[in-house]
């Protein structure tokens, strides 16, 4: 019977119902083998009673009674199945944590080769043969090993999911699509999947091409950071150096008043230790002869005082000490000649240190050229947007939100909203002008207040020789010199609005603390021409790196 048995097939000794080795084989009416509980768990389900394989029906239900021999011959296969895959299986891997395991082996369990989506078990290479070469078990479908296939069956009709519903976003068996899906949009699970996955991939390109913005952006702020560091090394050893030099400069004018004043007193005590040794010398020659005349007073030789006297009776020569005198050296002025002194030490310093910055924020030019459509109707601008002055003939403008209607100003084309910018006007031979930034929401209609509450960031000339700048409240500015050409610089990040007589190279006034929040156009005034007295135009000028701003 063991010769027998090899000659069998696999297919032989499976149950139809089951898809594993005969338990308890018995043999209904038409022939064909089940395992005993299958059968009975099918017609106990499935009335008439009918055979699985043929469909033939069975009216009255047999009693089932083991066949022995198909039992034996399964009994036999199974055990000769188990050796086989005892021995193959030491040529197999077990499955490591991490790794499915398969389903069917006992004792060890080793990895699993393939999962099958109608049995939801997972089989090695030895239980997997049975899906490769039984005509039956070759339509199940086989999938890369995965771990909880029950999650693949719908829980609520115990069916495969194998559709997906796009109305629902979710994947459904077939019941499923004439109950709770009933007329939605549903697909074959492998439609569903590859829609999915296109979307994915899509998705994924997006955030590629996130990930790629986002590391441009990183690494421009890390050059912006690594930039920062370089300026502000730059500008540290820049201020050391310049105040080290202003140091040194007060420390050498602190000893040049030390020397002087200390030279003028050792000659005031040189003229008196000359005074003090003439007088000591007089005094000791006087001492002397009011011996010479004490001794005499005493004598009583007639004679000798006699023939004495008229020789010390001449005295010697002494001088006459009434007009002699040592004045204290005068020290008026010495300290503020000094301070002086510095002053000018200073002012070059400042001047070189404003040039080096004047020249810094010049590299922030931008081109700037005036906005016709905001120009108020009695200022007159060039064809090229570079020049503007008030003429005394109002023009008929077309009427725009943008347009100054009353205050004789103008604005810039160019808006800035973050970074640096820097522009240069010449105000040349005017007698009053106004010049600066201003926020895109001022007021431009009727009488305006040009202030940093209200938008405005700006200093002017009044008068012909009053410069202010529109601070709150306004500041009164003492030039030394009269601007020629007037260079705005603007850091908005840094709330920062400078002004620069460009000639002098010199700071003007300086808005800090500003908080913007909205574009800031370039702001210009000519102010009123006055009957001709203030006809000179502001005029933008190109920004020069002259070798005095270097």
């Amino acid at each position: 019977m063991s010769a027998a048995s090899c000659l069998l097939t696999e297919d032989q000794f499976l149950c139809s119902i089951c898809l594993d080795v005969f338990t308890d084989p018995v043999t209904i009416p038409c022939g064909h083998n089940f395992c005993k509980i299958c059968i009975t768990e099918h017609w106990n389900i499935n009335v008439p009673y009918q055979c699985p394989n043929c469909k033939n029906l069975v009216y009255t239900r047999p009693e089932l009674q083991v066949n022995t021999f198909i039992s034996e011959m399964a009994a036999q296969y199974r055990q000769s199945a188990q050796q086989k895959a005892s021995s193959s299986s030491s040529e197999q891997q077990a499955a490591k944590p991490g790794e499915v395991p398969c389903d069917v082996c006992t004792g060890t369990k080793l990895k699993a080769l393939k999962s099958c989506l109608v049995c939801l078990d997972s089989y090695c290479e030895t239980h997997l043969e049975p899906h490769l070469t039984r005509s039956g078990l070759k339509r199940h479908q086989l999938i890369n090993p995965v771990e909880n296939l029950e999650g693949r069956m719908c829980t609520k009709h115990d069916k495969l999911l194998e559709l997906f519903c796009k109305t629902d976003q979710m994947c459904v068996c077939m019941l499923c699509t004439i109950s709770d899906h009933k007329n939605h949009d549903v697909v074959p699970l492998k439609e569903g999947y590859e829609g999915k996955k296109a979307e994915l991939g899509k998705t994924e390109a997006e955030i590629q091409q996130m990930i790629q913005k986002r590391r441009l952006k990183l690494q421009e702020i890390k050059h912006s950071v690594k930039i920062s560091e370089e300026d502000a090394d730059r500008e540290i050893a820049d201020g050391v150096q310049v105040f080290t030099a202003l140091k040194e400069s007060v420390e050498r004018s602190q000893s040049e008043l030390i020397d002087t004043i200390k030279e003028k007193q050792r000659k005031t005590e040189k003229q008196a230790e000359g005074f003090i040794k003439e007088l000591e010398q007089e005094i000791s020659e006087l001492k002397k002869r009011s011996t010479e005349v004490e001794q005499l007073s005493r004598s009583e030789d007639h004679l000798h005082l006699l023939q004495s006297f008229r020789t010390l009776n001449t005295a010697p020569p002494t001088k006459d000490w009434t007009t002699v005198r040592v004045s204290p050296p005068s020290y008026e002025g010495t300290v503020v000649r000094a301070v002086n002194q510095l002053e000018k030490t200073l002012s070059t310093q400042m001047k070189k240190l404003f040039e080096v910055e004047l020249k810094r924020v010049q590299q922030s030019a931008v081109d700037v050229t005036l906005n016709p459509d905001t120009a108020n109707p009695w200022l007159i601008l060039s064809n090229d947007g570079k020049q503007v002055h008030d003429s005394d003939v109002k023009k008929n403008f077309p009427k725009r939100p943008q347009r100054f209607d009353t205050s004789v100003y103008v604005l810039a084309k160019q808006s800035f909203s973050s970074g640096r910018f820097y522009y240069e006007v010449q105000v040349k031979e005017k007698t009053e002008w106004s010049l600066g930034v201003a926020r895109e929401s001022i007021n431009r209609k009727g009488i305006i207040t040009r202030t940093p509450q209200d938008g405005y960031w700006t200093i002017g000339l009044r008068n012909g020789n009053e410069y202010k700048a529109r601070d709150d409240p306004p500041v009164l500015l003492s030039l030394k010199s009269r601007p020629q050409k007037v260079g705005v610089f603007v850091d908005y990040e840094e709330g920062l609005v400078s002004f620069f007589d460009v000639d002098a190279a010199a700071l003007i006034y300086s808005f800090t603390g500003c908080c913007f929040t909205e574009k800031l156009y370039p702001f210009f005034s000519p102010c009123p021409n006055h009957g001709g007295k203030n006809s000179a135009p502001l005029t933008i000028s190109p920004v020069n790196h002259t070798e005095q701003n270097t």
